[in-house]
């Protein structure tokens, strides 16, 4: 079947592609380029960046070899709103955001589809791996273990999924790359985007600096010992072992990590490696891709973005649910995204909001 597809081309290899094997499918493909920036100069360029007026460029360039219309639409205030403030009010409560998961599900999947929709398109075509079955809304995991991005696509509902299309999840990022050189599409072999493209330089410490300002505070050890003094608790982040500014060494000499991060009291505190041992999660505002579970069950959990996963008992419930680790897990951090998985199959989500160092 034929559908109208607006396809999301943030200028790099993936999204091209993903426009192209659209566009053969015989849907009637439309490119869009996501202006996330009131000043585009102050984003990441190059390898660093997604957002830029090169990025642009290079989106325009590939949709005229595609040979479909394109267009660049103005979403910086609504990016700035929801992925930007968000991520600085989300560091200033002592949670580690991922502004990336952010984005797909404030940005692509809700401003991007919203007004797709409005405008008469069918469903939203972007360069995610990760694979989508139309018929029954199942999302998996993309075949590529390396690259797989179900984990920041399993925020969107269903409803979401119902309008969107994932064309690269059956393939390897090197099979892309070969492609694209097939095609004429001069993004071929353009370098990956890494870290956060809103921050130009990549210091997130002196970008929330900023915007949050100083606010000295203690750092303890956990029989709440000053071992330290920080300038924000907002730089920190739990499981973090360097730039921890510690004036004295443990006294057995091993090394010490942030366990918790408290922004009422502002205190950061630290300890032994072994003390970030989580054996309990409670997750909030829980979305399911298939029917909500009306009892216990068992699966497996993803808790950052290509970290390891963990077998778990879940206890699901509207508001929260509760993940059981059978082996406990290290540097969970509330904010994240647990990700529930059967086999390859995306269950559903929920965001961190507490990590329990208890055994289970």
């Amino acid at each position: 079947m034929s559908l109208r597809v607006l396809a999301a081309m943030s200028g790099g290899v993936d999204s091209a592609v993903a426009a192209a094997r659209a566009a053969d499918a015989g849907h009637e493909v439309t490119g869009v380029h996501m202006a996330l920036s009131s000043n585009p100069q102050s984003y990441r360029t190059g390898a660093r960046g997604c957002c830029t007026l090169e990025d642009s460029r290079d989106a325009r360039r590939a949709a005229d070899v595609i040979g479909i219309p394109f267009y660049v639409w103005d979403l910086a205030e609504r990016f700035d709103r929801d992925v930007v403030q968000d991520f600085v009010a989300e560091y200033a409560a002592g949670r580690t955001p991922n502004p990336c998961l952010r984005c797909n599900e404030k940005i692509k999947f809700a401003a991007l589809l919203d007004r797709a929709l409005a405008l008469g398109f069918d469903a939203v075509c972007t360069g995610h791996y990760a694979r989508l079955d139309p018929s029954t809304g199942v999302l998996r995991r993309g075949v590529d273990e390396a690259k797989d991005q179900s984990y920041v696509l399993a925020v969107c509902t269903p409803e979401q999924l119902s309008h969107a299309l994932f064309p690269l999840g059956d393939t390897t990022k090197a099979g892309i790359r070969a492609e694209a050189e097939r095609r004429g599409l001069q993004v071929a072999d353009k370098p990956d985007s890494h870290d956060i493209c809103f921050i130009a330089d990549g210091d997130t410490r002196a970008f929330l600096a900023d915007r949050l300002g100083t606010a000295p505070g203690p750092i303890v050890d956990l029989d709440g010992n000053q071992v330290g003094e920080h300038e924000g608790a907002y730089a920190y982040t739990v499981g973090q072992r360097k730039g921890l500014r510690i004036g004295r060494p443990a006294p057995d000499g091993r090394p010490r990590y942030v366990l918790d991060i408290s922004p009422v009291t502002n205190t950061v505190t630290v300890g032994p490696r072994e003390a970030l041992d989580v054996h309990e999660i409670v997750g909030e505002r829980p979305v399911w891709l298939s029917p909500e579970p009306e009892g216990p069950f068992g699966c497996r959990v993803q808790l950052r973005a290509h970290g390891e996963v963990y077998d778990c008992t879940v206890e699901p419930g509207r508001e929260r649910i509760r993940i059981r680790l059978s082996a406990p897990a290290r540097g969970v951090a509330p904010g994240q995204a647990a990700v529930l998985y059967e086999g390859d199959r995306v269950l559903g989500s929920a965001t961190i909001a507490e990590a329990a160092r208890v055994s289970a």
